[in-house]
This record gives structure tokens, C-alpha cells and sequence, in this order.
């Protein structure tokens, strides 16, 4: 399993936390010193099944730099993969890619969910 995450963020470290303590083996990927590619980000899009909009970080301050809420509407899927491709900054995290699946922001019932774990911790 892939765990991208940001080492300072608080999430992240609680879904470090969350993934350690359930006993979940787990590779960590830095999102900024290694940022996903366009071909990693359309994968993950296609196995989560979520809008490409809900892989941008729009609570961080790359996101609101570059006015991306009122610049995303008018570009293209490609346009915004390549967009977050160009730096980790701008992609939620973290991400847990395993087989078959790939969620993007730690919410810890839907990832209990999607690793088939019963008991919260």
C-alpha cells in the first residue's frame, strides 16, 4: 500500500497514526520531495472514482496563490492533471492507493471501509 503524504501535515500523521496502529503495512511517499505524475494522478482518479476536483488542495496556499477556485471551472481534466502534477503542494492529501482503490483525504470510517476493518481504533 502507498501512503502520499505530507510529513508536517497534521492529517497525514493521523492517518500515519491510524494506519500503524491498525497494523496496516504501508510504503510513505513525501508528496512534495516526490510528487505524483499526471499518469499516477489520472489512475488514482479512475480507482477513487472521484471528480479531479477533490485531489486539489484548496485549503492550501498554493491553491488560493494561484486563484485556482475560479480558474479550475474553465480548464480542462488534462489541463488540471498537468497543473497538479507541477507541484505536491497543490494535491489533497493524504493519498492511500492500495489494490483496487485510492482515497484521497483521511477520513477514518471510509478508509476502515475500504481495508475492511470493523473495529475503529
Amino acid at each position: 500500500m502507498l501512503l502520499i503524504e505530507y510529513p508536517n501535515c497534521s492529517t497525514c500523521k493521523r492517518a500515519r497514526k491510524w494506519l500503524e496502529a491498525q497494523g496496516i503495512a504501508f510504503t510513505a511517499r513525501h508528496i512534495r520531495e516526490d510528487a505524483p505524475t499526471a499518469d499516477e494522478l489520472r489512475a488514482w482518479r479512475a480507482l477513487s472514482g472521484l471528480p479531479l476536483k477533490r485531489f486539489f488542495n484548496t485549503s492550501g496556499l498554493k491553491y488560493k496563490e494561484l486563484a485556482l477556485k475560479d480558474r479550475l471551472p474553465g480548464m480542462s481534466a488534462e489541463e488540471q492533471l498537468a497543473l497538479l502534477a507541477s507541484d505536491g503542494m497543490l494535491v489533497k492529501r493524504p493519498i492511500l492507493v492500495g489494490d483496487g482503490f485510492a482515497l484521497v483525504g483521511f477520513r477514518e470510517a471510509e478508509w476502515a471501509a475500504a481495508l475492511n476493518i470493523t473495529s475503529g481504533s
